[in-house]
């Protein structure tokens, strides 16, 4: 698997470097431990607290049987999931400073196959799991894409992922 090259930190309005390591949109598999070796050695060491969510393709929605997935992004969505992973990690300053890795996964994917990761680190875990918390809905509600379900019934269904 070839992993994307992480994005350059930008300096948050506070002066304090913001701490977004990788936010990707892929057409590759992704994973929380690939997330995880993103992270700079000088946030694990300083890391109190390691969150991670894996957001994978269940077997079922609202009572009907999911056989596989489709993602579609925006051209946008590459630039929204940075400026979203951004934004949250210029929250989270100071004592309460987070490192953020994210990606969002396109294409076809099966059951169990992973849609979305994040992994948060932080010196205090109140504020790695506020900033996760806050990232996967963020990313979920601010990043164009868009989700095409395939039912075992035979039906399928698109959902805007933003919203």
């Amino acid at each position: 698997m070839t992993q994307p090259e992480p994005i350059t930190p930008h300096t948050a309005s506070h002066a304090e470097p913001s701490r977004v390591v990788w936010a990707v949109v892929s057409a590759e598999s992704i994973s929380v431990e690939q997330a995880e070796t993103y992270l700079s050695s000088e946030a694990l060491a300083a890391s109190g607290a390691l969150v991670t969510f894996a957001g994978v393709v269940r077997n079922h929605d609202h009572g009907k049987g999911v056989e596989r997935l489709h993602y579609e992004a925006h051209p946008s969505a590459a630039i929204a999931i940075t400026e979203v992973a951004h934004s949250v990690a210029s929250r989270f300053t100071g004592r309460d400073r987070v490192e953020i890795a994210v990606a969002h996964r396109v294409g076809d994917l099966q059951i169990g196959d992973a849609a979305l990761v994040a992994v948060v680190a932080s010196p205090h875990r109140k504020a790695a799991f506020e900033a996760c918390a806050l990232l996967v809905d963020d990313v979920k509600r601010r990043v164009p894409i868009w989700k095409h379900q395939h039912f075992s019934d035979g039906t399928d269904e698109w959902v805007h992922a933003i919203g």
